[in-house]
């Protein structure tokens, strides 16, 4: 029985100190896992509380893990290849092919265009700033306002001409006063000259008149001349348009000064073109004559084809750029100051052979792409070297290395290895 007691006493202990255990570790796994939420918790936040400036830093640390990443695969596809073709010059048999699944294209010539790609503007072939013929004036009376359409010479604004007419007045009376002495001084010119005929009289007398008949006739001139001056500014005071068009821009009020600038401006949308700013890198690609094609994203992707009419000669020190220009047909969708999207064609190959940019590939060799040889079961991947010329958009010329009727492989040509098995199925 005592002995009984103990293993039961034993027991009792034992479970007690079993229970103890567990809560014990069921407090430790608690707060283990409370630091953990905890740990996670500020690991998030720190994450998302990144500036701009670390996230641009861990995206190129990215880069340069996948770059070398990339150029490891490529070392290592190449000893793959490498080592598959001396174990078959040993045993063709030794190593057993996978053939893989691909898609094929048959190369061909044709034309290749290859264009540059520049942002440009609508603009008017006339458009004019209205100056007052003078130093200007305070606006009297405004005729026109903003759209009107106006023609050549019309009347746009008149400006006050008080003191031009006193001026105009003012000459009047002289000229008038002048031609009286001068009718004057003709008339006894006329009268000594008769009496000198007659031997009345002396020569001096007629010289005298003479003189003073002269020296009239030149102050009416000059009087005249004043006038049609002060008439000439009264005229300019009446404000007419240069050109016919649209008022585009029309800041003056009655009562406020106007003088040379850009308070009225008229757009003729008769005549538009297409302005274009190119880098100067493109200075000897670019000449008269060059087509460009137009697209017109404003206006429902419109497009135009003109081409080049004008080339500047010379190239802006701040932006390295040099001006362009061609003629666009009317349109009454078409506005000043739209943007155009313009191609202009710097480059011409009536037989290239193009293939897709996606299918080249790099080694330590150079530029490759990979070309099926064989037919059916026996059909292989190989390795074609090539030489490349210019590129636009999703086409890349071949100059050298592939020929019309050679067979690429346009799709599946990942991983592939110099004659590898492949099976037409994409």
């Amino acid at each position: 029985m005592n002995s009984r007691a103990v293993t039961m006493n034993e027991d009792a202990q034992l479970q007690k100190t079993s229970v103890t255990t567990v809560s014990k570790m069921d407090a430790a796994a608690r707060i283990t896992l409370t630091v953990f939420f905890i740990t996670l918790l500020l690991l998030l936040t720190a994450c998302g509380g990144k500036d701009s400036k670390d996230k641009s830093k861990l995206l190129k640390d990215k880069q340069e893990q996948l770059a070398k990443l990339q150029s490891d695969q490529d070392a290592l596809t190449a000893k793959i290849e490498k080592l598959q073709k001396e174990i078959r010059q040993i045993d063709p048999n030794a190593v057993e092919a996978k053939r893989k699944l691909v898609a094929l294209d048959t190369i061909a010539s044709g034309t290749f265009n290859h264009y540059i790609d520049l942002q440009g503007k609508i603009d008017a072939q006339n458009v004019a700033y209205v100056a007052p013929k003078g130093q200007g004036g305070v606006v009297k009376q405004i005729y026109v306002k903003q759209g009107d359409r106006v023609s050549k010479g019309q009347l746009l604004l008149k400006l006050d001409d008080a003191s031009q007419r006193q001026s105009v007045i003012a000459a009047q009376g002289q000229v008038a006063g002048i031609l009286a002495q001068l009718e004057q001084a003709k008339t006894v010119f006329e009268r000594q000259q008769s009496l000198w005929k007659e031997n009345i009289g002396t020569e001096l007398q007629v010289l005298n008149a003479k003189t003073a008949l002269e020296s009239l006739q030149s102050q009416y001139k000059a009087a005249k001349a004043n006038m049609e001056i002060a008439q000439e500014q009264v005229n300019n005071t009446a404000v007419r348009a240069a050109i016919s068009g649209v008022i585009n821009t029309m800041n003056v009020k009655v009562g406020e000064f106007f003088t040379a600038g850009n308070q009225i401006q008229i757009v003729n949308n008769d005549e538009l073109k297409v302005t274009v700013n190119v880098p100067e890198n493109y200075s000897g690609k670019i000449q008269t004559g060059s087509v460009m094609h137009i697209t017109l994203p404003d206006v429902g992707g419109k497009d135009l084809v003109t081409k080049v009419n004008v080339v500047g000669r010379l190239i802006d020190p701040i932006t390295r750029t040099f001006y362009i220009e061609g003629k666009v047909p009317d349109d009454p969708a078409l506005r000043p100051g739209q943007v155009a999207m313009a191609r202009i064609k710097d480059y011409t190959d009536d037989k290239a052979v193009t293939i897709p940019t996606n299918t080249i590939q790099n080694d330590e060799k150079g530029k490759y792409v990979m070309v099926a040889q064989g037919q059916g079961d026996k059909m292989t991947a190989k390795k074609r070297y090539i030489t490349v010329g210019q590129m636009y958009h999703d086409q890349l010329q071949v100059r050298s290395g592939l020929e019309p009727g050679d067979i690429i492989i346009s799709e599946g040509f990942q991983s592939l290895y110099d004659g590898q098995p492949i099976m037409v199925g994409l």
